[in-house]
């Protein structure tokens, strides 16, 4: 049995991340990391890890970008690949300067694209030859390309398509349980229809408390809540929910820093897993 996902104190969370900080997103990484922290579940600390690299990357990626890095990498890619195209030439640069294996491939796809088209090619052929390595003329480039998204865990369409997939399995996991408890509801695709553009996920037809808290609408989401991610969700997200449909839940089913759930009694409420004390409004009024 895996473990669950599970609330961190914010400076549980501080000790996770800077455990993290020097490594790789490799999947070597991830057996340290379940070494280091055997308490936490696999999914919990690869979800951190994914926000910590994704912070990483994002302060220092414009020096990856600069006319004279992108020629630096390209012609080191080109003189290793020729003295040994077997040697996972790509993604052992992308260590060595820290950076993604799956953005350092897009790179150098990029610059040879350019050198061989003459053109900047389009973000869309790209974005498939990424995909689909076999798209890339050049084999040894696309056997490169391959070996480098393979082994990213936080970047590149493996990674995208990973995510789509447990997010999905989350929000069935959830549709399910409220089938379980009988409860009516409306999902974003039947709220679709109905001419909702910016919907939470579930719509309770009939509102349930939960710990007390009245709940309107449910969100899943199949990440870890970190101050960040949960800052952007609250913005972008969670308040327009409140204004419109009223109080509230969050589902971070792998887990969040507890000391985020400090709106409660304003109307969100998050938890890390379906919540088992739900009262129905209706099964209340039969007690009255």
């Amino acid at each position: 049995m895996g473990l669950a996902a599970m609330k961190l104190s914010r400076t549980e969370y501080k000790q996770i991340a800077k455990y993290m900080e020097r490594l790789r997103p490799t999947r070597q990484c991830m057996k340290m990391l379940k070494t280091k922290f055997p308490s936490q579940s696999q999914s919990t600390l690869l979800s951190i890890f994914s926000l910590e690299y994704q912070k990483r990357i994002k302060r220092t990626i414009s020096k990856h970008h600069t006319p004279e890095a992108i020629e630096n990498y390209y012609q080191r890619y080109l003189s290793e690949v020729k003295s040994d195209p077997t040697v996972p030439v790509l993604l052992d640069l992308a260590n060595e300067v820290d950076f993604s294996p799956s953005l350092m491939a897009r790179i150098i796809l990029e610059r040879y694209l350019q050198e061989h088209e003459g053109a900047v090619s389009a973000k869309p052929v790209i974005n498939s030859m990424l995909r689909e390595p076999s798209l890339i003329p050049d084999r040894h480039l696309a056997n490169q390309v391959y070996q480098c998204t393979i082994n990213d865990c936080c970047y590149g369409p493996l990674v995208d398509c990973i995510k789509h997939a447990i997010g999905q399995e989350h929000e069935i996991l959830l549709r399910d349980k409220l089938r379980e408890r009988n409860l009516s509801f409306l999902d974003e695709n039947q709220l679709r229809v109905k001419g909702y553009d910016k919907t939470p996920d579930i719509i309770l037809e009939v509102p349930i408390a939960v710990e007390g808290h009245i709940v309107h609408w449910i969100e899943s989401k199949a990440s870890f809540g970190d101050d960040n991610s949960h800052r952007s969700y609250l913005n972008d997200q969670f308040w327009s929910y409140w204004n419109r449909f009223g109080p509230g839940l969050v589902i971070y089913w792998h887990g969040f820093i507890e000391e985020l759930d400090c709106h409660r009694e304003r109307g969100i409420l998050l938890k890390d897993c379906f919540p088992s004390d739900i009262v129905t409004l209706c099964h209340s009024a039969c007690q009255i």
